[in-house]
Parts: structure tokens; C-alpha cells; sequence
């Protein structure tokens, strides 16, 4: 009741201040201007972020059933027009602007991605008889600790779920212990996997098992690659490496330290598109990362020789890479114990990374086996889409004997 109190003086405060020229957002998010069309699905993610790791299952839904996408960004909303989708920004929780949006969309079914709760927006469309699900529902120890204290505002929220996929084991324990129905769960599913897991393996080939990647590498980390290469190089004469800064700006610096230690050298900025035998190509262009991960069949992933926290280890994985790490991967420490137990991937530093690469190049069943294993280990953790997918579907459809104007 004071939440209910506390948002319509809020909403009738904020209404003026639209009138008396507020900006564009704030009048989209108040539903003062155009109305959205009506759509049986409103699907809501925060940001750019929680729509790319959705964009699978979005594209999925949207493809069987007429979808709205709402977000809190206006970077968000300009990426879900680019899909070819509605988009706009998500209505405050307010009565009046969410009884407006409502009113022209009348959804049936309301999905979250990933996770926020609003507690008007949760009543009215349990008033409405809109079904509400979460995907890739995440909830940290912190705010489950915050919520505890809240516990007669996240509990209703919670039972007025019908569909929830969580992140991961410990965010589905916290959910429930909250007050989600155990009949509401789904499998779980990591949403920023699911379209690397997706992603074509590249095949096994001779040709793979010599070349070596060092993607996204920092400064600081390119000496110690190359020094490894060349010692590696000598043991196997015949290895490629393919050095792909984070940041191609710095490919002259690069370029200095390959020519100062008598490497063969192309570059990709200039058209090369293999390194040399026994030499280096440099990758100094954005967006082509899949092309690398495909040539290579080992992966030193960059940011974790230096302290950079690491990145991603999955996008190698998608591809079938043998994955080698330095010591700082505090970005990704749960995704690495994940594969480090399969096999996948292997822990380096600076002073053995040439005898490891010398060690794995000489040993290409084994590194195609880390390779294949980091691709298991990636669609287990991604998990299966197709149950999820067939329940909001389920959710979504219009009640048996519903007039057609209300389907």
C-alpha cells in the first residue's frame, strides 16, 4: 500500500516534469507518447548485455510468436531495432505508465532476462492473467541477503512465477529458499553460452595442429608469447603463431618485437592471411577472432599472462581450441576449474610456456583431445535451450476458446 501510495505521487511529480520538457526517454518510459503495437510476448532485458546473451532464444521466440523487447538503455533498445524487432524503453513502475503500456500491448506472457523485480509490475500483470518467466535468472549471495530482509515483497514476486531458468546452481538455491515454486523451475541454462555453443567445431586438421593463437593479448604479454614461440620454434621449426592484440593499435610496438627477434612476419592489416612457416602473423584488425580460433589448434588466452583478469576461455572452446592460461584469471575462475577438471585446459606462466607449447605441438592427438574436451565441457555448461524454449511457447499462447480478437 505505500509502495502503491509512494509511485503515483512519484508519477504525478514526474508527469509534470515531462510536460515542462523533460527529455524523449523520460516521456517513453512515462508511455506519454505513440503506444507500442500489441505483442503476445513483452520480453524485458536491462541492456545491451543481457540481450546478447539472449539474442538465441529472442530470435527463436520471435520467429513463432509477435514479441516487444523493452530495456532501460537507450543503447539497448537501438540493438533490438537493429535485430529487426519492437523495441523501446521499458515503462517506469508506475500504475499509470504501466496500465498504458499493458492496455496497448496485452501480452501473454512477460519474460525477464536475467534479473530484476519490480514489485507493481509483478501484481499487474498477475492481475491481468499475463504468465511471467526469468531466463538465465540470476540472484548473488549479497542480494539474496538484502532481499531475506525483504521478505514479504520478493516472495509474491517470486510465487507469480511460472517459468524460471537459473544462471547456475547457486542462484536456483537462492531463488527457491526466497520463495520460488520448485514447480516453476526449468533447466538451467547460461544464456552467454548458448550461441558459442552453437558455433560450427571447426575440423581437425594437420594444418591446425601447428599454428598457435595468442588472442587478445595486452601489453606486457607479447614479449613473453614471442620468446615462447621462439623457443618452441626451436624444437618444432615448422609452428605458426598468430598474435592477435586486444587493441591493434599497439601492432607497431608488436611488429618491432617480432622483427627484433628474426621471425618471419605478415600482417593481416595488409592483406596476409596465414603466417609464414616458422613465423608470426600479426592480427592487427577487429572482428575476424573466429577466423583465428579456426586456423589454430592451441589458444593462449590473452589477459591472463598479465593481470588483466583473463578473458573469455569460451569462445575457444567453441572452436575446438587446447586452451593454455597464465595466472590471472579472476574474470573467469569458475569457467577454468570447469575445463582444467576435463582436461581442457592447462595453467602456464611466463618462464614454461615455450616448453609447453613445444610439448603440446609435438603431441597433436593430445591437444586435439584438450580441444574437443573444452567444446564438451562448453555445451554442457550452455546446456539445452529446447525445453526452455517449448515452455514459454506454452505460455504464450492464447487460453482454449479465447475470441480471435484476443489471440
Amino acid at each position: 500500500m505505500i509502495y502503491d501510495a509512494t509511485t503515483r505521487l512519484a508519477e504525478a511529480a514526474l508527469r509534470l516534469r515531462a510536460r515542462l520538457g523533460g527529455s524523449a526517454a523520460l516521456r517513453e518510459r512515462l508511455v506519454m507518447g505513440a503506444r507500442p503495437a500489441r505483442a503476445q510476448i513483452w520480453l524485458h532485458a536491462a541492456s545491451v548485455g543481457e540481450l546478447t546473451s539472449a539474442r538465441m532464444i529472442i530470435t527463436t521466440l520471435a520467429a513463432r510468436q509477435t514479441l516487444t523487447i523493452t530495456t532501460n538503455s537507450e543503447t539497448g533498445r537501438a540493438l533490438a531495432a537493429s535485430w529487426g524487432l519492437p523495441a523501446r524503453l521499458a515503462p517506469l513502475d508506475l500504475p499509470g505508465s504501466l496500465g498504458r503500456f499493458l492496455d496497448a500491448v496485452r501480452p501473454r506472457l512477460c519474460i525477464t532476462v536475467e534479473g530484476e523485480f519490480w514489485p507493481l509490475r509483478s501484481r499487474l500483470l498477475a492481475e491481468r492473467g499475463v504468465a511471467q518467466a526469468m531466463i538465465g535468472a540470476r540472484m548473488s549471495e549479497r542480494s539474496a541477503g538484502t532481499w531475506a530482509r525483504l521478505a514479504r515483497v520478493i516472495a509474491p514476486m517470486l510465487g507469480r512465477i511460472a517459468a524460471l531458468s537459473a544462471q547456475d546452481q547457486g542462484s536456483e538455491a537462492r531463488l527457491l529458499s526466497l520463495g520460488l515454486p520448485p514447480r516453476a523451475l526449468l533447466p538451467r541454462l547460461d544464456l552467454k553460452l548458448l550461441a558459442p555453443a552453437a558455433t560450427p567445431l571447426a575440423p581437425a586438421t594437420l594444418g591446425r595442429d601447428g599454428v598457435i593463437l595468442a588472442a587478445s593479448t595486452h601489453e606486457g604479454e607479447d614479449r613473453p608469447v614471442l620468446d615462447a614461440f621462439v623457443q618452441a620454434r626451436a624444437t618444432r621449426p615448422g609452428l605458426r603463431l598468430i598474435l592477435a592484440p586486444r587493441h591493434p593499435e599497439r601492432a607497431g610496438d608488436i611488429a618491432t618485437l617480432i622483427v627484433a627477434r628474426n621471425l618471419p612476419m605478415a600482417r593481416r592489416s595488409k592483406g596476409a592471411d596465414d603466417a609464414p612457416e616458422g613465423g608470426v602473423l600479426l592480427a592487427d584488425t577487429l572482428g575476424e577472432m573466429g577466423r583465428w580460433y579456426d586456423r589454430a589448434g592451441l589458444c593462449v588466452i590473452g589477459g591472463s599472462l598479465a593481470d588483466h583478469g583473463g578473458h573469455t576461455p569460451w569462445e575457444p572452446a567453441a572452436h575446438g581450441c587446447a586452451l593454455l592460461r597464465g595466472p590471472h584469471i579472476g574474470n573467469f575462475l569458475e569457467a577454468f576449474d570447469a575445463l582444467e577438471a576435463a582436461g581442457a585446459a592447462r595453467p602456464v606462466t611466463a618462464d614454461d610456456l615455450g616448453r609447453v607449447l613445444a610439448g603440446l605441438t609435438g603431441d597433436p592427438d593430445r591437444s586435439r583431445a584438450m580441444g574437443l574436451a573444452a567444446r564438451a565441457v562448453l555445451e554442457t555448461r550452455a546446456g539445452d535451450p529446447g525445453a526452455l524454449i517449448a515452455r514459454l511457447l506454452d505460455l504464450a499462447k492464447p487460453p482454449a476458446g479465447a475470441d480471435m480478437k484476443d489471440r
